[in-house]
C-alpha cells in the first residue's frame, strides 16, 4: 500500500463511501482504484487527486496533504544518484536491496531521518 492508497481508504471508511460508489464519481474503475490503494498502480494523476478532493469536499492543508501524498506514492521508484558522491550511490542501492527485508521500525527510523534532512527544502 502507498501513502496515499492508505489515506484514501482512510477517508472512505471515515467517510462510509465505498469503493464502487467513489470510483463512479471520480470517473474511473472500481479495479483501478482498488489497485491504487493496494500499491499496485503508480502515482495518480494531478487530475483524479482533483476530483477526489472535490468529491470529499477537501479543503486547505488536508487538500495539500493528500496531494503529497499522490507525489511521494510511487510504488517503484527510481533514483538518479549521477553527480552525487559514491556514498549516495551506495545508500540508493543498498536500500532498494534490503528495504523488502527491513522492519517497520527500522522504516521508520530512516524515514524520520531522511525527512529531518530535507525540513529546509
Amino acid at each position: 500500500m502507498t501513502p496515499f492508497g492508505e489515506r484514501l481508504r482512510q477517508l472512505r471508511a471515515e467517510r462510509g463511501v465505498t469503493l464502487k460508489e467513489l470510483a463512479a464519481a471520480v470517473d474511473v474503475s472500481p479495479a483501478y482504484l482498488s489497485a491504487l490503494e493496494h500499491g499496485k498502480r503508480g502515482r495518480p494523476s494531478w487530475r483524479l487527486v482533483q476530483r477526489i478532493i472535490t468529491y470529499f469536499n477537501i479543503i486547505w492543508d488536508e487538500a495539500e496533504e493528500l496531494a503529497e501524498l499522490a507525489r511521494i506514492s510511487h510504488p517503484r521508484v527510481t533514483l538518479d544518484t549521477s553527480g552525487l558522491p559514491p556514498e549516495a550511490t551506495r545508500l540508493a542501492n543498498l536500500l532498494a536491496l534490503r528495504i523488502r527485508g527491513m522492519s517497520e521500525e527500522d522504516i521508520t527510523a530512516l524515514l524520520k531521518i531522511v525527512e529531518k534532512g530535507s525540513e529546509g527544502e
